[in-house]
């Protein structure tokens, strides 16, 4: 019989993953053209790529956090953001990609270990639990994607 530990790692597993009304990161960059991951539009900040960059910072940021407790976390805002709209090499965007993706099992992992208890305010922290960075790191993807998704939209690069 699942526990109701279990129960609830499943859930916060399929909401990492992009489940229910959560968007992927798989679907919200396939086959993103590369010559608008640097783009900008009117009335958004950012670019697809600085917007991503972000989110692999925060969410590994996030993870050190919640397993290291000597983890010093970079300089807000200027250590979250790239400085450039445009990807610093041909490669930056697919090695954001898997990085994304490895931080994300690496969080995934954590939280399935049943001898990390998720209600257990980390000593290092200011009551911040395993669940509340496990919940911040699906929170901060959604919201990223989403915008990723629109940005697509309006450079006329998205198809539902």
């Amino acid at each position: 019989m699942e526990s109701e530990r279990e129960r609830l790692v499943e859930h916060l597993v399929y909401l990492l993953r992009g489940g229910g009304a959560h968007l992927g990161l798989a679907k919200a960059v396939a086959d993103f053209p590369s010559e608008l991951r640097g783009k900008t539009v009117n009335g958004l900040e950012h670019s697809a790529w600085q917007l991503l960059e972000h989110m692999r910072i925060c969410q590994w940021d996030i993870l050190e956090f919640s397993r290291d407790p000597s983890h010093v976390s970079p300089d807000w805002p200027e250590g979250c953001w790239p400085k450039t709209p445009e990807p610093p090499s041909g490669t930056a965007w697919d090695d954001c990609l898997d990085s994304i993706s490895r931080d994300l099992n690496e969080m995934i992992q954590l939280i399935s270990n049943p001898n990390n208890d998720l209600y257990q305010p980390f000593e290092h922290g200011e009551g911040q639990t395993l669940l509340r960075e496990a919940l911040l790191i699906a929170d901060h993807n959604a919201y990223h994607l989403g915008q990723i998704v629109y940005l697509r939209h309006l450079l006329g690069c998205w198809s539902d």
